[in-house]
C-alpha cells in the first residue's frame, strides 16, 4: 500500500495542470519526492513555481485527478503493465543522460529491455518495398547480435524494424532479455495508434515492450509524436535512418540523437529517389554511411562475427527461382535504379506488351516494386 501511495503522488504531480517535465524536475530537485512537494505548503511552493500552480499543488486533490490515479493504479496492477518513475532503479539509465528525461514512463511488456543495449531504426511512413525489406533485415541482424531495436510503431519503416526484430526474438535461441524490440508511442498505452498496427502492438507486448510518457487515455495528438522522438534516440546507442524524404520527421530523431551524443547512421539510396534525400542530407552532415548491420556493430565497437552481411553479398530476391529466361533477362536489364517501362523496353528490346505482362508477374512474385510515376525497381535482399 505504501508503494502505491508513493506512485499515486507521482501520478498526481504529473497530472497537475501546468506541471511539465522541467517543472517537475525543478520541484523534485528542491523538495525531494512528490510526497514532500505536496507537504511543502503554498508559501514554500510559490517561491519556486508560479502562484497558480502552487495553489493547486497545496490544495486537496481534485476529484478528476483522483479518478485518473485510481484508474492508472488498477492498470499498473495488471500483469506486464508498469509505471516507472524517475526515482525507480528500473528507470532506463540511458534516459537519465539526456536533457529532458520523462518523469514517468508507462510500459507494457518486458520492461527489462529498457536497460539493454539498443539501436533505433526509423524512416518514412510511406516507405518503398525495398526500404521495408532493408528495415526488416537490418533489424533482424542487429537483434541477432544482441541489440534491442527501438522504433515508433508507425506505418512504414517503423513497422519493418519492429517486425524484423521480433522475428529474431521469437527464435528458439532468443528466449532471453537480449534483442527484441521496443516501441515508443505518442499516445496512452490503452490506445493503439495507428490501428492498422494493432496485431504488431500485441506481439510487442508479448515479446518486446511498448512505452509512453503520456498518461492513459491520451489520444493521438500531432505534436506528441515529434516529442517522443527524443526517447527513441535517448534509449539507443545510435539511430539508423533507412529511408527519409528531405523534410521527414525521421530527421528530427536524427537531430535528437546528435544533441544527445548518439551515433547517426544512414542507408544511401538512388540519387533519383525522393526517399533517399533525407539520408543523403544526413550523410553530407556527418552521419555514417552503412551498407550492412556489421558496419553499425563495428562503429559501436560491438563487432559480432555472426553478422557478416554486406551490400557486396546482397542478391536479387529469389532470382535463381526464375525459370523463364525472358524474366531473368528483364531483371538483369533493370540494374539497381528505378526506371520507366519505356526505358526497360529500350534496354531489353522486348515489345511493350510483353514487358508489361512480365513486370506484373515479377511484382506478384516479389522481385520488383512499382513506384510513383510509372517506374519500377528491382528488390535486393
Amino acid at each position: 500500500m505504501k508503494q502505491q501511495d508513493g506512485l499515486a503522488a507521482w501520478l498526481r504531480l504529473m497530472a497537475t495542470e501546468g506541471v511539465g517535465t522541467q517543472t517537475a524536475r525543478d520541484l523534485l530537485t528542491y523538495f525531494g519526492l512528490p510526497e514532500e512537494i505536496f507537504n511543502a505548503g503554498f508559501s514554500a511552493l510559490q517561491k519556486r513555481i508560479p502562484e497558480k500552480i502552487a495553489r493547486v499543488l497545496s490544495a486537496p486533490i481534485a476529484p478528476d485527478i483522483q479518478t485518473h490515479i485510481e484508474q492508472t493504479l488498477a492498470w499498473a496492477a495488471q500483469e506486464n503493465n508498469h509505471v516507472i518513475t524517475l526515482a525507480d532503479t528500473s528507470y532506463p539509465q540511458a534516459l537519465l543522460r539526456i536533457a529532458d528525461p520523462p518523469t514517468l514512463l508507462y510500459a507494457k511488456g518486458n520492461s527489462a529491455l529498457l536497460n539493454k543495449p539498443a539501436i533505433a531504426i526509423v524512416g518514412s511512413r510511406n516507405a518503398s518495398a525495398q526500404g521495408m525489406l532493408n528495415a526488416d533485415r537490418f533489424a533482424q541482424n542487429l537483434s541477432d547480435a544482441g541489440l534491442t531495436v527501438v522504433s515508433g510503431l508507425a506505418l512504414g519503416i517503423d513497422t519493418g524494424a519492429h517486425t524484423g526484430a521480433l522475428q529474431s526474438a521469437k527464435a528458439a535461441h532468443k528466449a532471453t532479455n537480449i534483442g527484441s524490440s521496443i516501441a515508443v508511442v505518442g499516445t496512452g498505452l490503452d490506445i493503439v495508434y495507428p490501428a492498422a498496427n494493432r496485431a504488431l502492438a500485441h506481439q510487442l507486448a508479448d515479446v518486446g515492450c511498448i512505452i509512453s510518457e503520456y498518461p492513459l487515455g491520451t489520444p493521438a495528438i500531432a505534436h506528441n509524436f515529434p516529442r517522443r522522438n527524443r526517447i527513441i534516440s535517448g534509449l539507443s546507442l545510435g539511430v539508423l535512418v533507412v529511408e527519409a524524404a528531405a523534410q521527414s520527421g525521421s530527421l528530427i530523431t536524427a537531430r535528437s540523437a546528435l544533441e544527445q551524443g548518439r551515433e547517426v547512421f544512414a542507408i544511401p539510396g538512388s540519387i533519383h529517389s525522393p526517399l533517399a534525400k533525407g539520408c543523403h542530407q544526413l550523410i553530407r552532415q556527418g552521419a555514417k554511411l552503412v551498407e550492412s548491420a556489421q558496419d553499425i556493430l563495428e562503429e559501436l565497437r560491438l563487432d559480432n562475427p555472426l553478422i557478416q552481411t554486406s551490400s557486396g553479398n546482397a542478391m536479387p530476391i529469389a532470382a535463381s527461382n526464375l525459370s523463364d529466361p525472358k524474366l531473368q533477362s528483364l531483371l538483369e536489364n533493370m540494374g539497381h535504379d528505378a526506371l520507366s517501362v519505356d526505358q526497360l523496353v529500350a534496354r531489353s528490346g522486348f515489345p511493350v506488351a510483353s514487358v508489361q505482362a512480365a513486370l506484373l508477374h515479377l511484382e506478384m512474385q516479389g522481385h520488383i516494386e512499382c513506384l510513383a510515376g510509372g517506374q519500377v525497381r528491382r528488390l535486393i535482399a
